[in-house]
């Protein structure tokens, strides 16, 4: 949750906020303050903020790989569920070879390709209908040293089985839409009141919003159940974090500036 509020309000003017006003936030979304401040800790050992002391009062600042990092994943929120270009009906496939006794590593295989919208059908095998990502893939196998044991090819499907099923069983479509569906019942229908609720809400919303990018493969229409839910989840995400966005930076700017 804190690493959206840096993204949503330090992120895009470059302030510094108070502490004082990072724990005001952190209360409104339920956190207690010995959490926000450990979350805090954490964010700077792992080197996205760093403290810059006045008097007795600290501010926290983005440090360049903490900006780096936030903007490239605020690229990834904001542009995802928008209309995407027609497929030209290829597909990608990476054979991977990793033993079952490099557990840790295949979490981290699974975890890279599937943040980069690739879906498993079968053990070993991972697919999308987007091959210009081979150059994220093999960023993935060569980091993790799997260059040797890895295969891609691309090209239509053929004559044997369906795309559908392919799709069924690379990707969970069922229970993405159940996750959208429960986002477009939490969201939908909300209009906060100025000041802190209009701000606190901005921040579930990006907060909620931030998952599907990682969950949805973002497949094209052609791939998609007819009216798949996921393009009505981004009409809403995008029409309520522009209509709150004014307001809710707004109310950000006061607390910064420490008004009450």
């Amino acid at each position: 949750m804190m690493v959206t509020v840096l993204g949503e309000f330090v992120l895009p003017p470059g302030s510094s906020p108070w502490t004082s006003t990072l724990l005001h936030v952190a209360g409104g979304l339920g956190l207690e303050e010995k959490s926000a401040r450990q979350a805090l800790a954490r964010l700077a050992a792992d080197g996205w903020i760093v403290p810059r002391r006045t008097g007795r009062r600290v501010r926290w600042a983005l440090t360049q790989p903490g900006h780096e990092l936030l903007a490239e994943g605020a690229e990834r929120i904001y542009a995802f569920g928008r209309d995407s270009q027609p497929w030209d009906g290829r597909w990608l496939v990476l054979m991977v070879t990793v033993p079952e006794s490099r557990r840790q590593l295949r979490h981290k295989l699974r975890t890279r390709l599937t943040w980069a919208g690739f879906g498993s059908p079968a053990p070993g095998v991972w697919v999308s209908p987007h091959p210009a990502r081979e150059a994220e893939a093999k960023q993935v196998t060569e980091q993790l040293g799997l260059t040797a044991d890895t295969f891609s090819f691309t090209g239509p499907f053929a004559g044997v089985g369906t795309q559908r099923s392919l799709v069924e069983q690379a990707w969970h479509l069922d229970e993405l839409a159940a996750r959208y569906q429960a986002f477009l019942a939490t969201f939908e229908n909300v209009s906060p009141q100025p000041g802190d609720e209009t701000m606190l809400a901005q921040i579930r919303l990006v907060h909620e919003w931030r998952r599907f990018p990682l969950a949805d493969p973002g497949l094209p229409r052609e791939l998609l159940p007819p009216d798949w839910i996921g393009t009505r989840a981004a009409d809403v995400f995008t029409r309520l974090h522009r209509a709150w966005q004014a307001p809710a930076r707004s109310r950000w700017a006061e607390l910064s500036a420490g008004a009450p």
